[in-house]
């Protein structure tokens, strides 16, 4: 895991507490474990982890200005200069605005400027620490610092409600480190903290004009091009990778050897169009790609594109017949990874802590499978459907603002797909019932909701689009908590919504659109570090912050036509030059994970019925383990349970597992960090000491 720490103290100058001296580290002043000081001072940074040489840049303005830019950033050493001028008079959204995915602290004198991206990919997180706040990449090393308790709230919150930000809040697992919200900025000033949004919000009284649709994708493209560009710009030597060319040994030997992925630049060809307009971006445009076949043997430079072909499902022929079509491409070399039961979801549950928990852990093993077969630098298409699809509730958006005739091709497919006639008439009602309630009503439906344990939702399609025209929805792993926890998130909901009784600042389509994002975008990271494999990045372009904004110039229109994704990635690629993309390119992929899910829920059925046994969830007071025991047997025996519910709760419950399981701290420099258990363990009890409270 690489992160980033500092903190602001509210020494005056010189190295006062809290301080650290760039020459040397004073016993008493706490250090991240394996860091490298990019600045001292009563105001210290430090980059954690196995960062590139690329990665890290610090450009110094004058003694008292500098900028840090923590990974792939398209600006030059004169534009972060720049940058860092314009940013000392307060405007920070062009610090946000450059190519890449990256992390930009601004020192100004004794203010620390940190922004967080759009999606919340790159998170920021901080805590009062010495008088002072500190801050950083990851939550973990926070909370260590800090020695903070576990916040079985927010626990709740993310099993309850994970995607609904009154619940959430800017809380996390652990008590006293807050999150910074996407869009928004951490600013300090010798210790003191305020959050401030660098990015415009739309009235909701006065409609923006809708954006030229052709002008929008063209954005879209424009955007994309340069985020899979400024990847490819950046130096391809990672030190200790490649061992350089060796007689009779090849890449793929190279690798098995060191254990590490081929050199180059690399790309998932299946999992839908988005990987695949990614792969034939990379391997379309101008530079050197990959380096498989390189060496200084003349074959030339080639993008490795992987392809996950899942044995122990089936039902992907056709995906992995159009990617093979796709894999004719001259700069591709296609690789097909074979998966059995092994690379089922739940098969391999064992991982390295990460900072959060998330539903991806259940399924880490079965990417890093995918991942170990691919480059240096890899592509997904992550983000995409998020970014570019629409919400059911932008319906309401259309009837906002009167735009009633948009609805009638998302209608008209819903129509088709249900076959029923009474179709339009019950999406229509409850796009407008949605239209016409407000924000705090809307929360307060969805407390209540929680209070008298309504999960029941209309099925098929119609029904997905049908209970997502609300203002929120309980999570899939709602109806397994407690009374007590529900009413707890109940509780939450309904102080958050008298707090932001004037609504959210957005209409409820681009609200609830949000809010998944950005709910995708930390599981994502989650999936980073639990499928992590060594010297290996991935690179999910779609998350972009100038991606991010293209598509959200998109116009709602454009969006709710049935096959919006497709349209507009086939108008990229065709930009871009390709243009011969094989039939049926741009076919959703949801029932192969979904099959994937079931049968690796059903293989190991066992091994979860034992890990809650006497689950930790139940020691914390938020499920009853009788009752997921029995939910896991009835899902495995085929009864139509909520299989993304069991997943949020298998992943909660085994991020639990390995937290009480660590030793040490990511600190040293002080007696304290050398404590043996994280903060929120108790020793002598062998569970979690704060659920005592329960």
């Amino acid at each position: 895991m690489r992160w980033l720490v500092g903190w602001s103290s509210a020494a005056t100058g010189g190295l006062g507490p809290g301080a650290v001296d760039p020459a040397g580290y004073d016993d008493e002043t706490p250090h991240p474990v394996g860091s490298q000081l990019l600045w001292g001072g009563p105001d210290p940074l430090w980059a954690v982890g196995d960062w590139r040489p690329d990665e890290v840049r610090v450009v110094q303005g004058d003694a008292q200005n500098r900028i840090a830019v923590l990974g792939i950033c398209g600006a030059s050493d004169d534009e972060l200069r720049r940058g860092l001028f314009t940013a000392r008079g307060g405007a920070l959204r062009h610090l946000t605005s450059w190519p890449g995915s990256y992390t930009a602290v601004v020192q100004a004198g004794r203010r620390i400027t940190v922004c967080g991206d759009l999606a919340g990919v790159r998170p920021v997180f901080h805590a009062p620490w010495n008088g002072g706040t500190s801050y950083a990449t990851a939550a973990l090393p926070l909370a260590d610092l800090t020695e903070a308790n576990l916040d079985f709230g927010h626990l709740a919150s993310l099993l309850a409600a994970p995607d609904i930000p009154a619940a959430l809040r800017d809380t996390t697992p652990y008590e006293g480190v807050r999150r910074v919200p996407p869009g928004h900025a951490l600013i300090l000033r010798a210790g003191a903290r305020e959050i401030t949004g660098y990015e415009p919000v739309a009235s909701l009284a006065v409609a923006a004009p809708p954006a030229d649709p052709a002008h929008a994708v063209d954005a879209v493209r424009d955007a994309l091009i340069e985020a899979v560009r400024v990847r490819l710009a950046a130096p391809r030597h990672v030190p200790g990778l490649d061992p350089g060319p060796v007689p009779g040994m090849g890449p793929a030997e190279r690798r098995a050897a060191r254990g590490m992925p081929v050199p180059g630049i690399g790309a998932d060809l299946s999992g839908g169009p988005a990987s695949g307009t990614l792969a034939l971006l990379a391997a379309g445009l101008p530079g050197r790609p990959g380096t498989l076949l390189g060496h200084g043997t003349g074959a030339g430079e080639r993008l490795l594109a992987v392809t996950f072909n899942d044995l122990a499902v089936g039902g992907r022929e056709a995906e992995l017949e159009r990617a093979g079509a796709l894999a004719a491409n001259p700069r591709l070399h296609h690789v097909v990874v074979t998966g059995g039961e092994d690379t089922l979801p739940y098969a391999d549950l064992d991982g390295p802590l990460t900072d959060e928990p998330g539903p991806s852990l259940v399924t880490a093993a079965r990417h890093r499978a995918r991942l170990a077969a691919g480059s240096a630098d890899h592509f997904t298409g992550h983000g995409a459907r998020q970014v570019l699809d629409a919400h059911p509730a932008r319906l309401a958006d259309l009837l906002l603002d009167r735009r009633r005739r948009h609805l009638v091709r998302p209608v008209a497919a819903l129509t088709r797909a249900d076959g029923s006639v009474l179709v339009p008439a019950r999406v229509y009602g409850a796009a407008r019932r949605l239209a016409r309630t407000p924000y705090r009503t809307g929360m307060e439906a969805l407390a209540e909701r929680l209070m008298r344990r309504g999960f029941d939702e209309p099925k098929g399609a119609v029904g997905a689009s049908l209970a997502a025209l609300t203002w929120g929805r309980p999570g899939p792993a709602a109806r397994w908590l407690t009374g007590e926890a529900l009413a707890e998130v109940s509780v939450l909901l309904q102080s958050g919504a008298e707090r932001a009784s004037g609504g959210p600042g957005l209409r409820p389509g681009e609200f609830r659109a949000a809010a998944v994002l950005a709910r995708h975008a930390a599981d994502l990271r989650v999936l980073e570090q639990a499928a992590e494999v060594r010297s290996q990045r991935l690179h999910a372009p779609f998350l972009d912050n100038q991606v991010v904004r293209a598509c959200r110039a998109l116009p709602e229109a454009l969006r709710v036509k049935p096959g919006a994704r497709a349209a507009v990635l086939r108008t990229v690629l065709d930009g871009a030059g390709v243009t011969d993309l094989p039939p049926g390119w741009g076919a959703p992929s949801h029932a192969a994970g979904a099959a994937a899910a079931r049968t690796g829920l059903r293989v190991a059925a066992d091994s979860l019925v034992d890990l809650f046994a006497t689950p930790l969830l139940a020691d914390a007071g938020l499920v009853e383990a009788r009752v997921v025991r029995k939910a896991v047997r009835s899902a495995a025996a085929g009864e139509p349970l909520p299989l993304d519910g069991l997943a949020d709760l298998v992943s909660v419950e085994l991020w639990l597992g390995r937290l009480l399981a660590r030793r040490g701290s990511c600190w040293t420099g002080t007696p304290a960090r050398a404590r043996a258990v994280p903060a929120g363990i108790d020793p002598q009890r062998g569970a979690l000491g704060a659920a005592s409270g329960r």
